[in-house]
């Protein structure tokens, strides 16, 4: 019931925010924005207390991998809310929110868990400070593709009203910069306090997890290293950064497959 009433409340709130931008809704654009707002805050809501009820439960977390999908949902939310501040970016906007509602369906069989995985404070901080950090990296790679459609939109010379829905390029490649960054950042985190709270990654074979996400934050660090002294941006940017996120999703959904699914064992 949850789920479908978020689905709904993003799906209104990403057409509005679409219809916003085409010029022949030019005249009903504030009203637009209005429905659109209310729509995707109120989703965001509901869906940030329904993902607390079902991740937070007594003696630990309960961290499934529909629950982290569905986390990464909420952050498209979030970071379509906040891009929508840009008139540019609601066509982008318009698109994350629609993607958001089908994310958040992912969790329609989930129910709280009675008990949560018992662990410590600290590699309770270090799973969720790593599920916010993929999920922001996540939300550059929709952002990444988005670019890529615009450049080559630009290059074949489509000039339609669709048009309207694609920021200029420069504001999608700042956002997306900025989301790099800051995903560097959380990233950077996460391994650092994965090195510091968990003991024998070898005999929870966590190694190879580890070692991917070394490898996807030396990639990113290298984009916004190429970015702030070489100038990348374009195809090159774009690409490096897609490989860092699906080095990234290796680590991580990858991971956590063969070890729970194939091997039996408990990723935590």
């Amino acid at each position: 019931m949850f789920q479908i009433t978020i689905f709904f409340l993003y799906i209104i709130a990403g057409v509005m925010f679409a219809l916003s931008r085409l010029p022949h809704f030019s005249s009903n654009s504030g009203m637009l924005l209005i429905i659109a707002v209310a729509s995707g805050i109120t989703g965001m809501l509901w869906h940030a207390w329904m993902l607390w009820t079902l991740i937070i439960v007594p003696d630990g977390i309960s961290l499934s991998i529909g629950n982290a999908a569905s986390f990464i949902g909420l952050l498209l939310s979030l970071t379509a809310v906040i891009g929508a501040v840009e008139s540019t970016l609601r066509g982008l906007s318009g698109g994350l929110l629609i993607l958001a509602a089908f994310v958040a369906i992912l969790t329609s069989g989930e129910l709280p868990a009675a008990t949560g995985t018992s662990m410590s404070w600290q590699i309770q901080s270090h799973i969720l400070i790593s599920l916010f950090a993929y999920g922001l990296l996540t939300v550059g790679s929709i952002v990444a593709l988005y670019a890529l459609i615009q450049n080559r939109r630009l290059q074949a010379g489509q000039l339609s009203a669709v048009n309207r829905l694609f920021a200029p390029m420069e504001t999608t490649e700042k956002l997306l910069f900025g989301i790099t960054s800051s995903g560097f950042l959380v990233l950077l985190v996460a391994v650092s306090s994965g090195f510091a709270f968990v003991d024998n990654l070898f005999a929870q074979h966590l190694v190879h997890k580890t070692a991917l996400s070394l490898l996807a934050l030396t990639l990113f660090g290298l984009l916004l290293v190429g970015r702030r002294f070489a100038g990348w941006r374009g195809k090159r940017a774009v690409y490096l950064y897609l490989w860092g996120f699906l080095i990234l999703c290796l680590a991580y959904f990858g991971s956590r497959f063969v070890l729970e699914q194939v091997l039996g064992r408990s990723w935590s």
